[in-house]
């Protein structure tokens, strides 16, 4: 299952501070398809718990969010239009920034994606 999640409504002085990342529950990783006035690295991993999903930076393992009452774990979910609380940690020497998460988009389908290569993959 890939998930298309939109990042937004942040508390910070920009008003237009976005993220849409892809997030691919089979692999456990995300990528950042696009973004504006948010700080996160290109791709990462993802850390599943009930209730909640961590975005993890691919390289440095470095917590960039958590999406609060995002759960990637049971079969059936999450759903599209699903939105919850994300909490972005933009520097570790400060508080965190809070927003919202919303589910723009999910496919269920088995198929391989066609640009699905990240930076730790190996590429034969």
């Amino acid at each position: 299952m890939r998930v298309t999640l939109h990042l937004d409504t942040f508390e910070c002085p920009e008003a237009s501070v976005y993220a849409i990342l892809w997030l691919d529950r089979d692999a456990r990783k995300w990528s950042r398809e696009g973004h504006a006035g948010i700080d996160l690295p290109a791709w990462g991993a993802l850390v599943l718990s009930k209730g909640c999903t961590r975005v993890v930076g691919g390289a440095d393992g470095r917590v960039c969010c958590e999406l609060s009452g995002l759960d990637l774990l049971p079969a059936d979910g999450p759903f599209e239009g699903e939105s919850g609380v994300a909490v972005w940690y933009p520097h570790a020497d400060r508080a965190p920034v809070v927003g919202q998460w919303h589910v723009q988009w999910i496919d269920d389908s088995d198929g391989v994606p066609e640009h699905g290569v990240f930076a730790d993959d190996e590429i034969a």
